[in-house]
C-alpha cells in the first residue's frame, strides 16, 4: 500500500542532537523533563524506558508526544498521577507550543517528565501547572529547526567546477544537499521548494551562473531540516 503524502509542506522540529534537560521544584517534588526528537512511536517509547531504568526510583514518569508532519500522531500518559494531571497538559503544552508568532506546527517531539514526590499535595490544579510548566521550561533550552519538504534536483558538472559551483549555489541562498562523485563528474543535489516557478527560477539562476552548460534535473522530494 503506498503512503499517502503529507498535507504539510513544513513543520518544526527539535534541532538533531542530544537530549534537553530541565527541572523543576515545587513544594519539594521534583520535576525532572527530558525532551527529545523522535521520529515514530517506537522511539518515543524508548525514551521513556530509558528514563524508567535512569530515574528508577522515582514515583512517576509522565509522557507525551507528537510525531509527524500533519501532526496527527499524539499519544500522552499519567502514569498513575491523577486522570488528566500529567499526560494531558504535558502534551497541550507541545501542541500549542509557537514557534513563530501566531504558528503552532511543533512536531517529532516526545516529552518525559519524571517525578520525585516531595511529600506535600499538589492538587490537581497544581499538578497540572506543574507538568505544563516544566514542558514549556525545557522547550525553551531546546534549538528549533524549520523541516521542510523539498524537491532535490541533481547538476552534474566537472569535477574541476563542483567547489566553485556549489559555494555561489550557497552564497545565493541555496539549501545544498549531499554531492556525490563519479568518476569523471560530480553531481550537486539542490533542495527546492516544490513549486513549478521556484524550479524554473532555479534553472534560469544555474544556466546564468554555468554559461548555460549546466542543466537542472527535478528528482524526488524529500523532508530536509532548514535552519531558521
Amino acid at each position: 500500500m503506498q503512503e499517502l503524502e503529507s498535507r504539510a509542506t513544513a513543520y518544526t522540529t527539535l534541532a538533531a542532537g542530544s537530549d534537553f534537560r530541565h527541572e523543576l521544584e515545587v513544594k519539594r517534588s521534583r520535576f525532572i523533563t527530558v525532551i527529545r526528537r523522535t521520529g515514530d512511536e517506537d522511539g518515543a517509547r524508548a525514551l521513556v524506558a530509558g528514563l524508567r531504568k535512569e530515574f528508577h526510583d522515582a514515583r512517576h514518569h509522565c509522557s507525551a508526544f507528537i510525531l509527524g508532519p500533519d501532526r496527527d500522531i499524539q499519544r500522552s500518559s499519567d502514569d498513575g498521577e491523577p486522570s488528566g494531571t500529567a499526560g494531558i497538559p504535558m502534551l497541550e503544552a507541545l501542541i500549542r507550543r509557537e514557534t513563530a508568532p501566531g504558528v503552532t506546527d511543533l512536531s517529532d517531539v516526545s516529552a518525559v517528565v519524571v517525578r520525585y514526590f516531595g511529600g506535600i499535595l499538589l492538587g490537581a490544579g497544581g499538578l497540572v501547572r506543574a507538568y505544563s510548566e516544566s514542558v514549556s521550561s525545557a522547550l525553551d533550552l531546546a534549538p528549533l529547526v524549520r523541516r521542510s519538504r523539498l524537491r532535490i534536483c541533481s547538476v552534474e558538472v566537472p569535477h574541476s567546477a563542483a567547489g566553485r559551483l556549489e559555494n555561489d549555489l550557497r552564497a545565493a541562498g541555496y539549501v545544498m544537499a549531499e554531492t556525490g562523485y563519479g568518476a569523471l563528474n560530480a553531481v550537486l543535489r539542490i533542495a527546492l521548494a516544490d513549486q513549478a516557478d521556484e524550479l524554473a527560477r532555479a534553472a534560469e539562476r544555474l544556466a546564468a551562473m554555468t554559461a548555460g552548460s549546466a542543466v537542472l534535473v527535478p528528482g524526488e522530494t524529500e523532508w530536509i531540516d532548514v535552519a531558521f
